[in-house]
Parts: C-alpha cells; sequence; structure tokens
C-alpha cells in the first residue's frame, strides 16, 4: 500500500502506528495493494476550515475522510486506485481519547479509511455494520503486533 502522511501540525504522533494500521485496514478489505491513501495531520484550526468548508458544520472535529468516489465500491479485483485522503486532528482526538492519543489515532484512522471505502454511519444499521468492522480490524491489528 502506498500511504503518503504529512504531519502539518506540532503534534508528536506515531506516524508508523498510523500508517500501519492504514495498510491493515486496506489489505483487510481488499483493496489492491498498490492503491493509494494520503493522511495529512493538522492542528484544530486547519481541521475546522476543513470542517466548515467541506461539511458546512461548526468547529473542530477529529477526522475528515475524503472518498475517491469514483472508487466506490472498489476491490483488490479493480487495480489499483486512489483510495482518498483522511485528515486528522490529534489535539482534537486527545480530548476524547480514553486509551491514550495512539490508540485514539489508530481508530480514527480506521474510522477514515472505512468512510473512504463507503462505509457509513448515518444510521443505526450503517452505524452497527461500521462500528463492528472497525472494532474488528483494530483487535486483528493489534494482535498483529504482539
Amino acid at each position: 500500500m502506498a500511504i503518503e502522511l504529512l504531519n502539518e501540525s506540532k503534534s508528536i504522533c506515531n506516524e508508523e502506528a498510523i500508517t500501519s494500521v492504514a495498510a491493515f485496514a486496506m489489505e483487510k478489505m481488499g483493496i489492491h495493494p498498490e492503491s493509494d491513501l494520503s493522511i495529512t495531520i493538522v492542528d484544530e484550526a486547519r481541521i475546522e476550515e476543513l470542517h466548515v468548508q467541506w461539511m458546512d458544520l461548526p468547529g473542530p472535529t477529529d477526522v475528515l475522510s475524503f472518498p475517491m468516489d469514483e472508487m466506490v465500491p472498489f476491490s483488490a479485483a479493480d487495480g489499483p486506485g486512489i483510495i482518498g485522503d483522511i485528515v486528522l486532528c490529534p489535539e482534537f482526538a486527545l480530548k476524547q481519547a480514553k486509551d491514550g492519543l495512539d490508540a485514539e489515532l489508530a481508530l480514527l484512522t480506521v474510522h477514515g479509511v472505512l468512510h473512504c471505502l463507503g462505509y457509513d454511519h448515518a444510521d443505526k444499521e450503517e452505524e452497527k455494520v461500521m462500528f463492528a468492522l472497525q472494532d474488528e480490524c483494530l483487535a486483528e491489528w493489534r494482535a498483529s503486533l504482539a
């Protein structure tokens, strides 16, 4: 997986873990191994700008996903492609982190990957499916590190 990670914030993050969990999630979801994903780490001011611009919602948030719509639905059989862009805000994520920043950013990264692949949580049934898949992916990724 070609994952480009750019840290534009002053936050110190475990960038290796972020790219690792993103690659794991993409592989688990059957994405072609030569597909591209971009992850940008930003501060609260920047994610707030993006949140307002793209979602028309006020205030900062923890993660934003920008899928390449023409790639959804997508599978490895389709060949390599550009999955999309994920924007993470560690500054905001830290405020809601129950198990530390690294764990929260791993969760948000998987969440972002799933959004890029067309998953959503707009209604209860979608949420149930997406969050179960998110939890499964994180558990398997953590187990693979042991």
